[in-house]
């Protein structure tokens, strides 16, 4: 099924509606990306990031360090820029535009900027299990009237909506507070918030500041490796080459400890520099989360979709659309079709084209 124009039209208007309530909400502007002055006709090729979560961070961090990326893209007069951002959310309505070509998004934001069909659904960035996390709180059902905290339009969103829903209560029935995943372990400790919903690492940060702090509810969660559509179209060599990168990185990591410590303490730099503070985690805990969420599934990159189940977000995107999270105009063909790319398959086909076995990383 195909959008009509204006039902694309309308989908926008949605997006920008709620992007527009999240910079309110989370009492922040949002124009802090526009200083990176992203265009739709930039000879780079734009990457959005997301350093201040894990793993994601941690393959960008690898990725941007390429040197073989960086020498392909080069070649091509589309050099690598990559992007760093506080959400997923913040980048929607720039690959809408055409001002990002890639990103890296967790699940919500992921089915949101398919519903229009104008993103390729590539690869897995993680798998895990998101988490609502709460102090003196014991179940889910204790968080009615509690000030939560949770980054919107995320997949910690996703999993605070499904967490919700299954103690009967909404939205509505807690005190929502916008904030940002790396403040959010320090502003349970002080008792600034009951509880928050979020990714790693920030539920294995609260827990080891002890205080009472525990996980009231997991919900599955992933994020992904995105690409433009009309920016594979128009740089089919650019675009594979960065797929490729992608997949270097996973396999780089996957090599040996010392590769893995070094891209942790890559992230690290990335996310101090981005955030203007070290994050309070260490190497190692980057290194277990990294390992259990990308490294240890045995399939990834590939995305699987076993024919004996629902395809992949299919549960996510009927949930979403159960809460009135989805654009009138979104559909499931549209999301169900992102998947329907032989990027990845093609990268992965010819190794030596790639060079997925050959590794040249800046220090």
């Amino acid at each position: 099924m195909h959008n009509t124009l204006s039902g694309r039209s309308a989908a926008r208007r949605w997006l920008a509606g709620l992007l527009a309530a999240v910079a309110v909400s989370a009492g922040q502007a949002a124009e802090y990306f526009d200083a990176y002055g992203l265009r739709p006709d930039s000879p780079a090729v734009d990457l959005g990031t997301q350093p201040l979560g894990y793993p994601s961070g941690v393959i960008s961090a690898v990725m941007h360090r390429d040197r073989i990326l960086r020498r392909e893209l080069a070649a091509l007069d589309q050099p690598l820029s990559a992007h760093p951002f506080r959400r997923g959310a913040d980048m929607l309505g720039l690959l809408a535009e055409r001002r990002l070509d890639a990103a890296l998004l967790g699940d919500m934001p992921t089915i949101l900027g398919a519903a229009e069909g104008r993103l390729w659904i590539v690869g897995l960035v993680k798998q895990t299990a998101t988490a609502i996390v709460a102090s003196g709180i014991h179940e889910v059902a204790g968080l009615a009237g509690k000030r939560v905290a949770y980054v919107p339009v995320s997949s910690a969103h996703h999993t605070l909506l499904q967490g919700l829903a299954s103690a009967g209560l909404q939205e509505s029935d807690v005190r929502l507070v916008a904030m940002g995943v790396d403040a959010m372990p320090a502003a349970l400790q002080r008792g600034d918030i009951d509880a928050f919903a979020a990714w790693e690492p920030a539920p294995s940060t609260a827990l080891s500041q002890g205080g009472g702090a525990q996980i009231v509810f997991r919900g599955r969660s992933s994020d992904y490796f995105v690409v433009e559509k009309a920016f594979a179209q128009r740089s089919p060599q650019a675009a594979e080459a960065l797929v490729a990168g992608y997949v270097r990185a996973i396999e780089w990591m996957r090599r040996s400890r010392r590769n893995l410590d070094k891209a942790a303490q890559w992230a690290l730099a990335d996310a101090r520099d981005f955030g203007g503070k070290a994050p309070e985690v260490t190497p190692e805990q980057i290194g277990a989360i990294t390992r259990r969420e990308i490294l240890n599934i045995p399939s990834a990159p590939v995305i699987i979709n076993n024919s004996k189940g629902p395809p992949p977000l299919r549960k996510e995107f009927e949930f979403l659309r159960s809460q009135n999270k989805l654009p009138a105009a979104g559909t499931w063909e549209n999301v169900g079709g992102a998947f329907q790319t032989d990027l990845l398959p093609r990268v992965i086909a010819d190794p030596q084209r790639h060079r997925l076995q050959t590794f040249d990383y800046e220090d």
